[in-house]
């Protein structure tokens, strides 16, 4: 009778463990299954990052394009005449106007301090030196260059 017994638990344990095993492939699979899907979907969101960034340095350098072109345009087209005699004669007298301007002040603040010097009883010589500084050097020195040197590259040109 045990052998009965045992014979027929064996045969069902026989006949039950293929099945579980089954059982046990198909977890594994669909975990696998799952698995890959994960690594899909971070795969394409990847992806998407990539392709998302590269958009934006697309958009970014069709940016900087646009802005070089209206740099250059806004360059070249400063010099250009626009048919209308005293808008044209306003634009021109800009730069003359603003330098003479500022010369003005200049000389008016060199005169005032070398004139403040003399009041405060320093001597001629003495005020001179003082009020043409290193800096005031440098400054006439550009100056000059820049009008005179100006010329020059225009006429070589």
């Amino acid at each position: 009778m045990i052998e009965t017994l045992l014979g027929g638990l064996l045969g069902g344990a026989f006949r039950l463990a293929p099945e579980v095993l089954k059982w046990l492939d198909r977890k594994g699979e669909r975990g696998h299954e799952l698995a890959m899907q994960d690594k899909a979907l971070e795969f394409e969101k990847i992806r998407g990052a990539q392709r998302m960034a590269e958009i934006g340095e697309s958009a970014e350098a069709a940016w900087n394009t646009g802005a070089i072109e209206a740099l250059k345009d806004a360059v070249r087209t400063q010099g250009e005449k626009t048919g209308v005699a005293w808008a044209d004669a306003l634009s021109s007298s800009v730069r003359p106007v603003v330098t003479y301007w500022f010369m003005a002040l200049y000389c008016a603040a060199k005169t005032a301090a070398f004139t403040a010097a003399i009041n405060g009883g320093a001597l001629w010589s003495v005020a001179v030196v003082h009020a043409w500084t290193d800096a005031d050097q440098a400054l006439w020195a550009g100056v000059l260059n820049f009008w005179f040197l100006g010329r020059v590259f225009d006429r070589v040109r």
